[in-house]
């Protein structure tokens, strides 16, 4: 297993694994773009992407602009493995280099995604959009549970 930063050539690997997951599917495979991938790796942000063979299985994305977690999907076939917990982490820890501004993200209640969150020390603080949680790291809790 490696992680390693996204790069424009893995986007296609990224939708795959984006289409794949079993909870916070998208409505339309269709409203998240090729072009909308790379504006967020080159432009918005960063992302990186967990590998096995040479085969991306996981990948996070951050976004600068809008202090915003914009993904972080596992394929399901490898759930469970804590490629999720570790593609978080470098991507919050780099995050954290750039700025201290608080970071946001939104997910559906009652997933694994949601428990994921909690358990990762993100505090809910309110809804989001069509019925999604709305999280938040601040860089003080980021420092005072991975930093020390």
């Amino acid at each position: 297993m490696k992680i390693r930063e996204a790069l424009i050539s893995d986007i296609a690997q990224i939708q795959i694994v984006r289409n794949a997951v079993k909870e916070n599917m998208l409505s339309n495979p269709d409203l998240v773009t090729d072009k909308d991938c790379e504006e967020f790796l080159t432009i918005r942000g960063k992302g990186w992407v967990c590998e096995i063979d040479n085969i991306v299985v996981g990948f996070s994305i951050v976004d600068l602009k809008e202090n915003n977690i914009w993904a972080l999907f596992v394929h399901p076939d490898f759930d469970r493995q804590g490629l999720g917990r570790q593609l978080h982490n470098v991507m919050l820890g780099w995050y954290f280099m750039q700025t201290n501004e608080t970071v946001w993200l939104g997910t559906a209640p009652n997933t694994r995604a949601d428990t994921f969150y909690r358990k990762a020390g993100w505090t809910e603080i309110g809804t989001h959009g069509k019925n999604e949680i709305k999280f938040e790291m601040t860089a003080a809790n980021w420092k005072v549970k991975y930093i020390q």
